[in-house]
């Protein structure tokens, strides 16, 4: 059997994959337990009755089940509860560290107060009722000078009990600067607003599916639900399903997929308009089109214009040949893509690089839902399917007094939602830029709870700057992470094992699903249920804002929001509708032309907006005279890159040519690398416009010459001796660069220079 040097680079890094599949991690595991036998920390668990609690992971957005084993009250395993809807029985590897997160040392033990400069480190303990009163103080103080729209909160996501008290604190406080962190998820329901009319969550039938064309989506680096992703993938493998993977560089995901496009970083979109163009050249597009869509042909708009469909720009401008040169991807490649779409009788096409951490292009996303519009796989078995927002929550909305309406009538910081990005909720890569410029006005204090952005967000040297300004800033955190570090005040949340909460909506999961996580352990620090602490501050601050929350606490709140699934989810772990089916064509589309638009009439209302999925290039920040490089970034499943930083487990399964001792290293192209007259573990400066960093060099063969990647997750200030000031924190290399229709951080890189050092 003849094996080019492509198939040969597959098979040693898809084997190198295979290894966060096979029982290899477990061996290895083996040798992380003996190793960390030796830490104080460490319990040693009692002889003892050994019983098992069921729960919710919360540490990413996939939401699997999990068995807690215990040994009396010590937690001594994690695994995947059998059964579960999304994991069914399976976990990650973070999932499996999660016990490190429980007992470790980087947690926070008691509220905190800030005593020496802002992330020096010196702290006060206080008691629960000195912090509550605090925070109290201030809100009332910012209230009586009318100044309260000038408080503004940030969590890690907006669904569930414990997300929508926070955001009403702040509603009936009189603030309207509730923020979500960014992610893919937020273009994916822009889309969705966009060409099916619907406020609703991108829901992904990946099972069922017979082709996966995926446009840099890790899917087994852990884009959506990590484990149910891995037993995809395993079902494909056994079932002859094709993986087709579409990256710049060869990924874990690439490595194990059957066919490997490797493209230019960034032209993701013109790829997918290219395809398109050949099923629409060989009409083979679906009778879907015709019956359900608008805007596939030229379409005269209110005031007598007359607009190119989808078809006609299509075949305009995305020929083969076209799109080649765009791509860096062969013509004949991309007609065999096409063919093997049309092939396929369900064909999915997923969006969103690495595991979504970045929101994206809208136009991209526009683009890999058209193709799955143009083959018909919407709402389908084996399609993508738009599942609506959990509803359960159905609190009256707060009563607001005069100071309360005031605030909300200042509008947000962002511009969310408002005449520029009209279907934006949440900017929050808007957030340092408004707090330096106090545009449109100050903030006065910030809440900051499940999240890290000081860590997290693209620029986080001016992120960090920009806290700085703020007067007062409250962390939730439970763990000493850098945005806890750079807080005035800390009032320490349970952790995912210590608390009850619902947990809606698991990534890209096409059924509606409620997981519930309870505590399998007493809290093992003085910490308070977030829940708990808004209901409290809420009282404190009296008047319409106490009367806004009537619970006497946050387990009456939940099982009221609950209702009737509260019974099934305190037995099962999980409350699912196994029933739920997509409407009724008639009833699918909520759009102006109450079909699927190709053509998103919406965006006729945004200035300059075009209606139709077109690529966009996204112009890297840098001067290329200056910045001859592309540097990307990537995601494994062996480092967190959410909100808990990697736990001891992760890191000591990180391969030593990604992070060795506290170097991070670069990957590089070796043609690359010889024109720079560098050679593998040399050390070199990498400069971007936003930093310059001393990194050492990887040659890769599986990356694209001219382009650099660096992994995501590491380059923390905070945490333990075993993360702290290892590697590089690739937001510190990056900026934003605005979506035109979204607003959304639209940055899949940056320029860059790398030199001997």
């Amino acid at each position: 059997m003849k094996i080019d040097r492509r198939s040969f680079l597959s098979l040693g890094i898809g084997a190198a994959a295979g290894t966060a599949l096979t029982p290899l991690p477990w061996k290895l595991m083996d040798d992380v337990s003996i190793w960390s036998q030796n830490w104080p920390w460490t319990p040693v668990p009692e002889d003892g009755e050994v019983t098992y609690a069921h729960s919710t992971c919360s540490l990413c957005p996939g939401g699997c089940g999990i068995s807690v084993r215990k040994v009396k009250d010590r937690a001594v395993k994690i695994e995947g509860m059998a059964g579960h809807p999304v994991n069914k029985g399976g976990i990650c590897m973070l999932g499996l560290a999660g016990l490190q997160l429980l007992y470790g040392p980087t947690r926070v033990s008691a509220p905190l107060k800030r005593i020496g400069k802002r992330g020096e480190g010196k702290w006060q303990k206080i008691s629960w009722r000195e912090a509550i009163a605090e925070v109290v103080n201030h809100l009332s103080q910012l209230r009586e000078k009318g100044e309260a729209h000038t408080v503004a909160g940030i969590m890690d996501r907006n669904r569930g009990t414990v997300p929508q008290l926070f955001e009403r604190l702040l509603t009936a406080y009189g603030s309207p600067n509730f923020f979500r962190m960014p992610s893919v998820q937020d273009t994916h329901e822009l889309v969705l607003h966009l060409m099916h009319g619907v406020q609703a969550l991108a829901g992904y039938d990946v099972e069922n599916a017979d082709l996966i064309v995926s446009f840099g989506s890790g899917i087994i680096d852990g884009w959506g639900s990590p484990v149910r992703m891995f037993r995809a993938n395993s079902g494909w493998k056994a079932s002859g399903v094709k993986v087709i993977q579409v990256e710049p560089c060869l990924s874990n995901t690439a490595a194990k997929a059957d066919i490997w496009v490797p493209i230019n970083p960034g032209t993701e979109a013109a790829l997918a308009l290219g395809i398109a163009h050949v099923i629409i050249r060989e009409n083979r597009a679906s009778e879907f089109v015709a019956q359900y869509g608008f805007g596939f042909l030229d379409w005269t708009d209110e005031n007598g214009k007359s607009i190119n469909g989808f078809k006609t720009l299509v075949m305009a401008e995305y020929s083969p040949e076209k799109v080649a040169e765009i791509t860096g991807v062969d013509a004949n490649r991309i007609i065999e893509l096409a063919q093997a779409v049309m092939k396929a009788k369900r064909p999915l096409a997923l969006g969103g690089r690495g595991q979504g951490w970045t929101p994206g292009s809208t136009r991209e996303l526009m683009a890999i839902h058209a193709l799955n519009a143009l083959v018909g796989n919407i709402n389908q078995p084996g399609g993508v399917w738009a599942i609506p927002e959990p509803d359960y929550i159905r609190w009256p909305d707060p009563e607001m007094d005069q100071v309360a309406a005031n605030g909300i009538q200042k509008g947000r910081l962002d511009g969310a939602g408002g005449q520029n990005n009209p279907y934006s909720r949440y900017l929050l890569n808007r957030l340092a830029q408004a707090v330096t410029d106090a545009k449109p006005y100050p903030v006065n204090a910030l809440f900051v709870a499940e999240a890290n952005p000081c860590y997290s967000l693209p620029d986080v040297k001016a992120v960090q700057a920009a806290f700085d300004k703020i007067p007062f800033v409250v962390s939730f955190s439970s763990y000493m992470d850098e945005t806890a570090m750079n807080a005035d005040l800390i009032l320490p949340n349970h952790v995912f094992l210590e608390r009850y909460e619902d947990i809606p909506a698991p990534a890209v999961m096409h059924q509606p699903i409620i997981g519930l996580a309870r505590p399998v352990v007493s809290p093992q620090r003085n910490t308070r249920h977030l829940g708990d602490v808004v209901i409290e501050i809420a009282k404190g601050l009296g008047g319409s804002v106490a009367s806004a929350f009537p619970w006497t606490d946050y387990m009456a709140c939940m099982k009221e929001a609950l209702g009737g699934k509260w019974e099934r989810m305190a037995e099962d772990g999980f409350w699912i509708n196994k029933g739920y089916t997509p409407p009724e064509w008639e009833k699918a589309f909520d759009t102006p032309s109450k079909k699927f638009e190709f053509s998103a009439t919406a965006l006729l209302n945004v200035s300059d907006a075009y209606p139709n999925a077109v690529y966009q290039p996204v112009t890297l920040e840098g001067d290329k005279s200056f910045f001859p490089l592309v540097m990307i970034f990537y995601d494994s499943m062996r480092l967190s890159s959410g909100y808990v930083g990697s736990p001891p487990f992760l890191i000591k399964t990180v391969p030593d040519t990604v992070i060795k001792g506290a170097d991070g290293f670069v990957e590089i192209n070796p043609e690359t690398a010889r024109k720079q007259s560098l050679a593998e573990g040399d050390a070199a400066v990498l400069q971007t416009p936003k930093a310059k960093i001393r990194v050492r060099v990887h040659l890769n063969d599986g990356i694209r010459p001219g382009v650099l990647a660096m992994a995501r997750g590491l380059g923390h200030t905070a945490y333990d001796e075993y993360l702290k000031n290892k590697g590089v924190n690739v937001n510190a290399l990056k900026g934003v660069i605005e979506d035109p229709i979204s607003g959304l951080d639209a940055a899949w890189g940056i320029r860059a220079k790398l030199v001997k050092a």
